[in-house]
């Protein structure tokens, strides 16, 4: 337990040191999104209603959290992306040669990838008075706590596509297939109401969705009328550390039986 704990706080670190270097990946992990989210908030503000939403919501208003859900995803993929590189560049098969279990490797780089995002994630909650949101002490720090849960849950299911891939295309290709459409169908970019009968079955199936309605309310925690008809925040979060955990479990797995 000692070699797994002090492996992983190596490697947690590692992640960290290595991001700091690499500025670019903070201007990706930043500034796609902020992009994305003035570009199609921006777009759709005067021409899309969100269903079910408060009266007087913007549109730029109900993309804020979904905007912020796409920080920690493209953040999961920039920290996950590594292990790929990790594996081609030879550092991976050192790690694996140490006195280290498979599951502390996956710990640190899942916790060494979800820092990242949630730091990310916490300094995009500054914006949040410029859509009106009034974010309270309490409702930034449960924001903050449930971004914590989505974060390991990305970068751990994210870990499971790279502990099977050798190359960075195919790992790209992957996550776009399916990182992109969880996002989708989160309610990150149009609510579950008013959606169709299939797609929102599989946004009720889709755990994200979990995890994007906690953000919701916590983000509108002092006036819950303004967060729309969302699952209560209990639920939410049960459901979103449950993935967490599962997906957590899968790639500590997924490297345990990885040859490396």
């Amino acid at each position: 337990m000692t070699a797994a704990l002090l492996g992983a706080s190596a490697l947690w670190r590692r992640e960290i040191v290595r991001f700091v270097r690499q500025r670019s990946r903070v201007s990706g992990a930043l500034l796609q999104p902020l992009v994305f989210w003035l570009l199609l908030g921006g777009g759709l503000n005067a021409s899309f209603q969100p269903a079910g939403s408060a009266p007087g919501t913007s549109y730029v208003a109900y993309f804020y959290p979904g905007m912020l859900a796409l920080v920690l995803l493209f953040t999961a993929i920039f920290a996950t992306i590594a292990t790929v590189e990790d594996r081609r560049a030879g550092f991976l098969q050192g790690v694996l040669a140490a006195p280290i279990p498979r599951w502390g490797i996956v710990l640190g780089q899942a916790l060494g990838g979800s820092t990242l995002a949630v730091a990310q994630g916490a300094v995009m909650l500054a914006l949040a008075p410029l859509v009106g949101i009034r974010l309270s002490v309490s409702g930034a720090l449960a924001s903050v706590a449930v971004m914590v849960i989505i974060a390991v849950g990305l970068t751990s299911l994210g870990l499971i596509i790279a502990w099977r891939m050798d190359s960075t295309q195919g790992f790209h290709a992957i996550m776009n297939l399916i990182l992109i459409p969880i996002w989708l169908l989160s309610g990150a970019f149009f609510p579950v109401t008013g959606a169709p009968a299939p797609l929102r079955l599989v946004m009720h199936l889709n755990p994200l969705t979990y995890g994007m309605a906690a953000l919701r309310r916590c983000l509108y925690l002092s006036d819950p009328v303004a967060a729309g008809p969302l699952p209560p925040l209990a639920w939410c979060v049960v459901v979103s550390a449950a993935f967490a955990a599962i997906a957590f479990l899968a790639a500590a797995r997924t490297a345990s039986r990885s040859q490396g």
